[in-house]
């Protein structure tokens, strides 16, 4: 039992790294300086509930992944593949595509074993998430 939920919370884990790396992409393509502090407001909190993951992780005597895994390398590639702009809305609409996805994935997570004290995290940081969300929906719609 503990084992499933230290893989579920480091599969979670991986999926901030992803996160955290894609936000990285984008502050660096991005030249608008206040989407550029909005993106980089959004990577801190990505970098927060990685460690807060971690840290769970460890209470748990596991070891936390320190990357964004097999599936995330895959994703990156694919990204690299699909190209990128330096245009403020196609940034931002795929920095919201990202997190929709994330959130998506990490729904199906904590349908799984997660103990209460794992589920209240993971359920915190979806609520950031979700937050992410709004605010580049606000971003995207002050651009139109």
């Amino acid at each position: 039992m503990k084992s499933d939920i230290i893989k579920e919370l480091n599969t979670f884990l991986e999926g901030n790294y992803m996160a955290i790396h894609a936000y990285e992409k984008y502050i660096h393509q991005v030249n608008d300086s206040d989407i550029k502090q909005t993106l980089q407001n959004i990577q801190q909190n990505h970098k927060r509930h990685a460690a807060m993951i971690a840290e769970r992780i460890q209470n748990l005597n596991g070891i936390p992944v320190d990357g964004v895994g097999i599936k995330g390398t895959m994703a990156v590639l694919v990204n690299k593949l699909k190209g990128s702009s330096n245009d403020p809305t196609f940034i931002l609409r795929d920095a919201l595509e990202g997190e929709n996805k994330g959130i998506e994935i990490s729904k199906k997570l904590v349908d799984g074993d997660l103990d209460p004290e794992s589920l209240a995290l993971v359920q915190k940081v979806l609520t950031y998430d979700q937050k992410h969300i709004k605010l580049l929906d606000e971003l995207i719609a002050q651009k139109r």
